[in-house]
C-alpha cells in the first residue's frame, strides 16, 4: 500500500487560491463580472451560492477569505445552532464598532431551520454580518424569503469533463500540494473515465484518485516504484465512495433513468427494485422525491391529477423525516406513479408551444385580451372588444392566441 504523507484530503489540497486558478463558473466569476469586482475591491454583499456538490461552492468561500480584509468566519449548519450565532454576532458588533467587516460563511445553509435562519435576519439586514452561503437545494425552497431576499443568489453549474480533466491532471503535476512526487503512471483513459464517472463533482473525482493511489500496490520489478492506476483500480475507489450501484459500476443517471422507465412502463417490481437500489446506495432522498414530483405531471398529467398531489406531499414528508424512516413514502409515491394511468399529454403539448416561441419570437399580444389601466391604452384600443367569459356563460367565441398562431392546437379537448 502507498502511503500519502499529507494528512488533508487531495481535493482541500488543491483548492485554488485565487480567481484566476479557479476552473468553471466563468458566468459568475468570469472576467468583468460584479462578483469578481466585488470579491477583488471588498465590497461584498450578502450572497447565496447554489450549485451541484463538487461545483467550487466553498472554494469560492476560500477564495474570498484569502483575498478581503473582513474578519471571516466560517461555520458548517449541520452541527452549529444559535449558540455558536451568539458570539458570531457578539464578535461582529465587535468588529462593527472598529469599522471592520465580517463575512460569514455557513455551508449547507439549508439544514438550519426557521429560526436560527430569523435569528440570523437583523444582522445581515443592518449590514453587521456579510453572509454568504452554500447550499445544494433551491434557496427558493430552503431558506427564509426574508433573509432570502436581502442575498444575492449565484447559481453554480455542474462543472464539464474537460473541466474536471484540467483539476485531475493538475493534482497530478503538482509536486507541492498534489501528487506530483509519486512516479504515477495513469493514462489518458482512466483520466478521462475518472472525469466522465465523477459526474461534474471535482471533490469526487480527487477523492477517487487519492483513495486509487493508497490503494494501489506499488510496482516491485520497477527501480523507479511506479504506482500504476488502472481503471479496476478506480471502479473500486468509486465503489468506496458510493458512486456506483452496484458491482459492475453503473452510474447514478443509468439507475434514476431505469426507475423513470420502469414507473412508465407500469411495472411496479422493476419500481421497487431500483429505487431501493438508488436508496440503499445512500442516494439522496429528496433528490428521487424531486424526479418522482416531475414524473407525476410529465408521463401522468391530466390521466390523474392526483399524481402531483401524491408526489408533493411525497416530497415533503421525506423532508421531514429522512432516511431511513422515508423509504416507504417514496415506495408508496413510486407505486402510486406506477399504477397510474399515463398520459404524456402535457408534456408533448407545452414542447410544441415552446417550438413556436422559438419560431415565431415575441409575438404580440392580441389588442382586446389586453389590460387598460389608462385612458392613453384605451384610446389605443386596449381591451376593445373583451368579451368577459362570465358575461356569456362562458361559452363566448372569441381568439386568445397571436394571429400567426390563430386556430392552433397544442392539447385536445
Amino acid at each position: 500500500m502507498v502511503n500519502i504523507t499529507q494528512n488533508t484530503p487531495l481535493a482541500d489540497r488543491m483548492r485554488p487560491d485565487s480567481l484566476n486558478d479557479f476552473l468553471g463558473q466563468e458566468n459568475i466569476v468570469g472576467k468583468n463580472t460584479l462578483l469578481r469586482q466585488a470579491i477583488k475591491s471588498d465590497k461584498l454583499p450578502s450572497i447565496i451560492f447554489w450549485g451541484p456538490p463538487g461545483s467550487g461552492k466553498t472554494t469560492l468561500a476560500f477564495i474570498i477569505a484569502k483575498q478581503t480584509k473582513s474578519e471571516f468566519i466560517r461555520i458548517s449548519a449541520v452541527s452549529s445552532g444559535l449558540k455558536d450565532l451568539r458570539e458570531i454576532i457578539k464578535k461582529a458588533e465587535e468588529n462593527k464598532k472598529l469599522d471592520k467587516t465580517t463575512i460569514l460563511f455557513i455551508d449547507e445553509i439549508h439544514r438550519w431551520n426557521k429560526i436560527q435562519q430569523d435569528a440570523l435576519l437583523p444582522y445581515v439586514e443592518k449590514g453587521i454580518i456579510i453572509l454568504i452561503g452554500a447550499t445544494t437545494e433551491n434557496p427558493s425552497f430552503e431558506v427564509r424569503s426574508a433573509l432570502l431576499s436581502r442575498c444575492r443568489v449565484f447559481v453554480l453549474k455542474q462543472l464539464n469533463k474537460s473541466q474536471i480533466i484540467k483539476i485531475i491532471n493538475s493534482a497530478i503535476n503538482d509536486t507541492k500540494k498534489g501528487l506530483g512526487k509519486l512516479n504515477l503512471e495513469i493514462n489518458k483513459k482512466v483520466i478521462d473515465a475518472i472525469a466522465q464517472m465523477s459526474n461534474g463533482d471535482a471533490r469526487t473525482a480527487l477523492n477517487v484518485i487519492e483513495y486509487a493511489v493508497s490503494a494501489s500496490p506499488v510496482d516491485k520489478k520497477s527501480s523507479d516504484k511506479n504506482i500504476n492506476i488502472t481503471i479496476e483500480s478506480v471502479k473500486q475507489a468509486f465503489q468506496k465512495s458510493h458512486l456506483f450501484y452496484d458491482k459492475d459500476g453503473e452510474e447514478h443517471y443509468n439507475i434514476i433513468s431505469a426507475l423513470h422507465k420502469s414507473m412508465r412502463g407500469s411495472d411496479v417490481n422493476a419500481t421497487i427494485y431500483w429505487l431501493a437500489r438508488m436508496l440503499e446506495a445512500g442516494e439522496d432522498p429528496l433528490y428521487i422525491a424531486r424526479r418522482i414530483v416531475r414524473f407525476a405531471s410529465e408521463d401522468i398529467g391530466l390521466a390523474n391529477s392526483r399524481a402531483l398531489e401524491q408526489a408533493v406531499a411525497a416530497y415533503s414528508a421525506c423532508h421531514f423525516i429522512g432516511m431511513p424512516e422515508c423509504n416507504v413514502i417514496l415506495t408508496q409515491a413510486a407505486v402510486y406513479m406506477a399504477k397510474c394511468k399515463k398520459s404524456n399529454a402535457l408534456y408533448i403539448a407545452y414542447e410544441q408551444a415552446a417550438k413556436d416561441v422559438e419560431k415565431y419570437g415575441n409575438l404580440s399580444v392580441p389588442l382586446h385580451i389586453r389590460n387598460a389601466p389608462t385612458e392613453l391604452m384605451k384610446k389605443l384600443d386596449y381591451g376593445k372588444g373583451y368579451k368577459y367569459s362570465p358575461d356569456h356563460d362562458y361559452k363566448e367565441k372569441q381568439e386568445y392566441l397571436p394571429e400567426k398562431l390563430k386556430n392552433r392546437k397544442y392539447l385536445s379537448g
